[in-house]
């Protein structure tokens, strides 16, 4: 299964696995995890999304079951966010892209990835905690990429 490129490539079954994955899967850990968070102070629930996830910055289309998963997430993580923040002014719900990660779920795309653009996993992670890190509770709801720079929906 890889990304569709078109919608004839698109599969009730693949879709399915893919928002399970991407939407379901952290919603799931979100509905059981959220309730546990402390309510007298900073506390960040986070989950990991993608530009592609964000409408406004699609330009090239394709990858629908992908790009529509991460979507998802990122409004299920905003509608997250504004429900804590009901309970704790303190919190922080974020949706975080890693960027194009050297991993080998990232190899098939990995030949139009130039240089530093290709990051090491223990970069990437050590950035994403650096954004987590410096959010603040008015950046709650948002995507942030590893580099810190917020993503439009």
């Amino acid at each position: 299964m890889g990304p569709e490129k078109s919608w004839r490539a698109l599969d009730p079954v693949t879709m399915s696995d893919v928002f399970t994955v991407n939407a379901i899967g952290p919603a799931l850990i979100a509905k059981h995890f959220l309730p546990l968070l402390r309510r007298d102070r900073r506390v960040v629930f986070a989950a990991l999304s993608a530009r592609v996830g964000s409408i406004s910055d699609n330009q090239l289309g394709g990858w629908h079951s992908y790009r529509a998963s991460k979507a998802a997430l990122n409004m299920l993580m905003k509608n997250f966010a504004l429900e804590l923040s009901q309970h704790n002014p303190h919190s922080i719900v974020a949706s975080l892209h890693p960027g194009t990660v050297d991993t080998d779920l990232s190899q098939p795309f990995q030949r139009n990835v130039v240089g530093a653009k290709l990051l090491t996993p223990e970069y990437c992670a050590a950035a994403l905690l650096k954004v987590i890190d410096g959010l603040t509770p008015a950046d709650s709801g948002g995507l942030f990429a590893w580099d810190g720079a917020r993503i439009p929906f």
